[in-house]
């Protein structure tokens, strides 16, 4: 049986293009060259612009380019976070993939479905006019109204001033609204569209009659190695939480917000992250609670027949005169088959655990924790924990 040629992340006009530019190969190696041009590209005439304009490390603004804590964590860290997410996510969701015709679980009959579903998907993670629609969503959304009434601090900074609510850009202000964060947000809408064209091919999976087993070892029908789809999102959750804090940041050293304040946000980030990567996951709730019902049907009939059979031989005395109940296999069958019918009793129809849920959210918060630091100091934080632990 051929193996599905899947990828979120082997399509598109970007990819094509780093492959024209040779920052990528058809397997999206060459990650060190793309790391370092795209981030040149981002940071480095910010560098540049900011030293001629005086705005880099002193001058008369508030707000410095080495001070920006924001834009150091976006262009430093989110944007290579989320070009090395994409050989991760290639790497390990094929793998996934490859489960539904490894295990079993696409019949036949329903290959033609599962293949059809395939084809969909590519066609979508190929699309052009999905991209061009992204780049002008950013232009016209993310930096015309979103950056510049809500991103940009309203005090002087190397990006330019506010003045009666309207930004007035330095010409690193420009470079950063032209080039630099566009760019972060085409990646990362992008993301966001793979993120639905993943959920749209499991649903459309969820439609087919799947050979699930409610005996399967893994408790869950033998869907149980969807959770490997979590780890293969944590550089995009990490990309998330390291915006947030970005911008947390700023606005408690340079507008003097208080880290409670971001109560919502932290709470609503997590929220959207964990239905984002769990969320497609829940389509096959209703597969597993069916499985779940039959199984324990069916095994409860089969287990019956067997106790009631077991009863009538040991019990009512239909053994044979010389077949000692010591030592009979009768016994350990027995056994055998209520331990079977527990394994369906206690079959997940979640394709996840809690364990799974607290993972992904210590993932996004994670680099929230430093920020920790403005309410409690160092040492006052290291003696509780020592408290704590002893």
């Amino acid at each position: 049986m051929n193996e599905p040629d899947f990828s979120l992340v082997l399509g598109g006009p970007l990819y094509q293009l780093w492959r024209k530019t040779r920052l990528a190969d058809a397997a999206l190696h060459i990650l060190r060259r793309r790391l370092v041009v795209m981030t040149l590209v981002a940071w480095a005439p910010l560098l540049a612009l900011s030293i001629a304009e005086g705005t880099a490390w002193g001058g008369s603004v508030a707000l410095t380019f080495v001070r920006d804590l924001d834009i150091q964590v976006r262009l430093l860290l989110v944007l290579p976070l989320l070009i090395v997410a994409e050989l991760v996510v290639h790497k390990r969701l094929r793998l996934v993939v490859n489960q539904f015709l490894e295990r079993g679980l696409i019949p036949d009959t329903a290959r033609a479905k599962f293949d059809a579903a395939l084809g969909s998907a590519m066609r979508l993670r190929n699309s052009i006019a999905a991209e061009l629609l992204m780049i002008a969503f950013v232009y016209l959304f993310g930096i015309g109204f979103l950056w510049r009434t809500q991103g940009a601090l309203d005090v002087g900074s190397w990006y330019g001033v506010m003045v009666d609510g309207v930004l007035h850009p330095s010409g690193a202000g420009r470079w950063l609204s032209l080039v630099s964060l566009p760019l972060l947000q085409f990646l990362l809408l992008r993301w966001y569209f793979r993120l639905v064209i993943w959920a749209r091919f499991l649903w459309q999976v969820s439609r087919i009659d799947l050979g699930l087993m409610p005996t399967h070892a893994d408790q869950c029908g033998g869907l149980g190695f969807l959770s490997m789809v979590s780890s293969a999102f944590f550089p995009l959750l990490l990309a998330q939480g390291l915006l947030l804090a970005g911008m947390m940041a700023n606005r408690i050293f340079y507008a003097g917000v208080k880290l409670p304040a971001f109560q919502l946000e932290l709470i609503g980030v997590v929220i959207v992250m964990l239905f984002a990567v769990l969320g497609p996951l829940l389509v096959f709730t209703p597969n597993l609670a069916e499985a779940k019902r039959a199984g324990i049907r069916e095994y409860g009939t089969l287990t019956h027949a067997y106790a009631r059979a077991f009863d009538r031989k040991w019990l009512r005395g239909g053994a044979p005169a010389d077949e000692p109940l010591i030592g009979s296999a009768d016994i350990q069958s027995l056994a055998d088959m209520g331990n079977s019918f527990e394994v369906v009793k206690g079959m997940q129809i979640i394709p996840f655990t809690w364990q799974t849920v607290a993972q992904l959210a210590v993932v996004t918060l994670l680099p929230v924790v430093p920020l920790l630091l403005t309410m409690i100091s160092p040492e006052e934080l290291i003696q509780r924990l020592i408290q704590a632990m002893f």
